[in-house]
């Protein structure tokens, strides 16, 4: 059995630059190879006006998943995780397990940002300031715990602004969709921070349901972007996750 790949999906409001800063550590000699996507209308691509439904962006994954070697493990992370979600509810034996990162779906009908973004002013609104340059330092703040080079830093909030899907995922993701998803019996974990304070640690049973051999992984020191503030540490995590996914696997062939 070759070596398991990862294929990242990335959050709302960017791309796969979002994982540039772990690639590195992905080298040849690794036990796990990485590829991130970008899907039409996040980080500065455009817009595709086939992507109506969760659907159709689930299957602009299914094309770039099924290019990479096997055995494959889809990673998403926050609405990334949402897609995983529903890339899962059709094309599951594609993949070899899942890892979804504090994952968007639970509770939207609660949640205040999601409520606030039902309204399509809001969202430009928020896609806007999110982008600002004078606001990076309050953003910053917000969104990051520990410091993280200016240069990433100003490239992740900059690409809110050029992101052209960002407001229909409020659209798509949705509670009425979350409680449709049929549960899903694969491999897989749920990844959390402790430190988690855009999506609570507590959300996490709500997605045990919608994968029934979910394993729980709890890391003490992470935020939500690991992968921005410990690339090293995330880069590793990932590759002792996906590991353990594809072992049972690995134990049949061998």
């Amino acid at each position: 059995m070759t070596r398991p790949t990862i294929i990242a999906v990335h959050g709302n409001g960017g791309g796969a630059f979002r994982f540039a800063r772990i690639c590195p550590f992905f080298t040849h000699d690794a036990p796990v190879a990485f590829e991130a996507l970008t899907l039409p209308g996040f980080g500065g691509a455009p817009r595709d006006p086939g992507c109506v439904t969760l659907a159709d962006y689930a299957a602009r994954i299914e094309a770039f998943v099924t290019q990479a070697d096997e055995p494959r493990i889809l990673l998403g992370h926050g609405i990334g995780g949402s897609l995983a979600l529903e890339y899962l509810q059709h094309f599951a034996p594609s993949v070899a397990g899942a890892i979804l990162h504090a994952p968007v779906g639970a509770r939207l009908d609660r949640r205040w940002f999601p409520r606030l973004m039902g309204f399509a002013p809001m969202r430009e609104l928020g896609k806007r300031l999110l982008a600002t340059p004078a606001l990076r330092p309050l953003w910053k703040r917000a969104f990051f715990s520990e410091a993280a080079p200016e240069d990433f830093l100003d490239q992740f909030f900059a690409e809110y602004g050029r992101c052209e899907a960002f407001g229909q995922m409020f659209d798509l993701i949705t509670a009425d969709w979350f409680a449709g998803l049929k549960p899903v019996a694969l491999p897989s974990v749920l990844l959390w921070g402790a430190r988690e304070r855009v999506l609570r640690l507590d959300q996490a049973a709500d997605f045990r349901a919608k994968l029934p051999m979910a394993a729980m992984e709890i890391v003490n020191d992470w935020d939500h972007f690991p992968m921005v503030e410990q690339p090293e540490a995330y880069a590793r995590k990932l590759m002792a996750l996906a590991e353990r996914l594809v072992a049972p696997a690995k134990a049949i062939s061998g």
